[in-house]
């Protein structure tokens, strides 16, 4: 049996992403930060579906944290599937703040940067080594890191997006002597809890993000999750060091 692990897998995408992954038969280390009810809401959904899965708290600003976590991880494939090894990462937790460029203080910047760019970084570095040969990696970046998505105020946060989509790119180099294939999916407007549930507090702007969305509507976790899904399955064996936005064709 395949394991996954799906960090940030709470809410939102990385929900999607760990329900859609374990639906392939695969079993699922699934991460949270704050939000342990949800994290134990998708390991109930994944079980009731016939699937295993464990809910783990990570949090991926403090690296210092990532020694125990690669511990627990160690102790969670040895106890629940008899494995040393993992065969899937998804890169997804995150945080979002916006503030104009003047706006932006070093203290934001910094938060952005250790959650955003260096916590996936880091954390992969801490797992690599239980990551078995022929393995995949999904870095979730985001289209605010592209043309498409460019939108005043996320200058600090498309930059972290941007710079993991480069990394995205090394991690396939540098990772393909053992197989591991690396790739990473771009977001546009999703209905998520991201950045403090906004489309929950300001309802109006989703139907100006539909009409500008060559599709019509804004995205579904499961758009994004099913993305995910599919190019860590033997669908996507042969993509490697490419970012795919999926955004419904945002601002096309």
């Amino acid at each position: 049996m395949r394991i996954a692990i799906v960090t940030g897998a709470s809410s939102g995408i990385g929900q999607s992403a760990a329900i859609q992954i374990a639906k392939r038969g695969v079993g699922v280390i699934l991460t949270y930060g704050r939000n342990q009810a949800g994290a134990l809401d998708t390991v109930a959904h994944i079980e009731k579906e016939g699937g295993s899965a464990v809910a783990l708290p990570l949090d991926l600003g403090r690296s210092e944290t990532f020694p125990a976590f690669l511990g627990a991880v160690g102790a969670a494939l040895r106890d629940t599937w008899q494995r040393d090894t993992f065969d899937i990462l998804v890169n997804n937790a995150g945080i979002g703040e916006m503030a104009m460029f003047e706006d932006t203080t070093e203290e934001l910047f910094d938060r952005l940067m250790r959650v955003l760019l260096k916590g996936p970084y880091f954390l992969t570095q801490s797992l690599l080594p239980l990551l078995a040969d022929g393995g995949a990696i999904v870095n979730v970046t985001s289209n605010a890191a592209l043309h498409s998505g460019m939108t005043a105020g996320y200058s600090a946060y498309g930059s972290m997006k941007g710079g993991l989509t480069v990394l995205t790119q090394y991690m396939a180099k540098e990772f393909s002597p053992r197989g591991i294939r690396v790739n990473s999916v771009a977001p546009g407007a999703t209905r998520t809890r991201f950045a403090d549930d906004a489309f929950e507090k300001y309802p109006e702007v989703v139907p100006e993000l539909a009409a500008r969305t060559a599709l019509g509507r804004v995205g579904e976790p499961d758009d994004i999750g099913m993305m995910i899904a599919t190019l860590v399955s033997e669908e996507g064996r042969w993509v490697t060091a490419q970012n795919i936005e999926v955004s419904g064709g945002l601002n096309l």
